[in-house]
């Protein structure tokens, strides 16, 4: 028991940088209903600029952070105007498989800048584990989820308590009906974007200075983890990539520790194929009616 506990505790510290990850996805996806697959490679960028900063200029943590997130939006600004701008409304498929191309562009620019496999980045925190009788909290996992739950609530009332957030809640009812009410749709699509970017900045900060190092495969994996997050937690829900974040960790890391880490990513995907059999719109989304879909396609 005491190992289950402990599992599901560290698999919610690392649960809540999937949830961050999701964020982004959900807000790109909520506005454009397209999913940006260059979302994992934009926020690598910024990561990888923050490490040539903290490398060659022995920057502190905090130019690290912002050096990270203003890389991740200037990147995903980027992937915007090549992969979605110039598209129709009807042409999601076209718009993702553009950004897939992105992907490599990306992940090949950051390799030639910083050619080796690894490189350092500066720790979220160096103190102890906190102890609670037999269990152990790490300061790193616990200002993750902190700042999960405090980047959700704080887009939460974006969304609902400010005029941006009713012009991005226009545009994502009815895109149509939000240009003829004089919302510039096209700008809520680039602050959705720019939103989402420097969410996924600051959810890539905190996983790799957790870790400590980064590598070129942090852009596939932030976008296959943060995926995987949002469709278990809610297409378009934002408690809802919150959740599936953390659902997402507690599998992780209880599965590890009793089958081992093959079974790890098997136990994931099996999760997933539940929640989109049993719930295909998430935890906490809906699933889109064909009537929906419709009105989409013809709008």
């Amino acid at each position: 028991m005491v190992d289950l506990v402990q599992n599901t505790i560290d698999g919610l510290m690392i649960g809540s940088s999937y949830g961050l990850l999701a964020l982004g996805f959900t807000l790109i996806f909520g506005v454009m209903r397209r999913l940006n697959l260059s979302y994992g490679p934009s926020v690598m960028v910024g990561a990888y600029l923050g490490t040539l900063v903290y490398v060659q200029l022995a920057a502190g943590p905090l130019v690290v952070l912002v050096v990270t997130v203003l890389g991740s939006v200037l990147a995903g600004l980027y992937v915007e105007r090549l992969c979605f701008a110039p598209m129709a409304a009807g042409a999601g498929v076209a718009s993702m498989v553009s950004s897939f191309a992105i992907w490599m562009q990306l992940e090949q620019a950051a390799v030639l800048v910083l050619p080796r496999h690894t490189y350092p980045f500066p720790p979220l925190a160096t103190a102890d584990p906190l102890a609670f009788g037999p269990f152990y909290l790490r300061v790193d996992g616990l200002i993750m989820l902190a700042c999960a739950l405090a980047l959700s609530a704080g887009v939460q009332l974006l969304l609902y308590r400010s005029r941006v957030g009713l012009a991005l809640r226009a545009t994502i009812n009815n895109p149509v009906a939000a240009h003829l009410a004089g919302i510039d749709v096209r700008t809520a699509v680039v602050f959705a974007f720019a939103l989402a970017s420097a969410v996924g900045g600051i959810a890539g900060y905190l996983v790799l200075a957790t870790d400590q190092q980064v590598t070129p495969m942090f852009g596939m994996w932030a976008t296959f983890k943060g995926l995987i997050a949002m469709m278990i937690g809610g297409l378009g829900s934002i408690p809802g990539a919150i959740l599936g974040g953390l659902v997402l960790g507690v599998v992780e890391a209880n599965s590890q520790w009793y089958f081992g880490p093959q079974v790890r990513d098997l136990l994931a995907y099996v999760l997933l194929f539940a929640c989109l059999v049993l719930r295909p719109g998430g935890l906490l989304g809906e699933a889109p009616s064909r009537q929906q879909d419709t009105g989409r396609r013809g709008a």
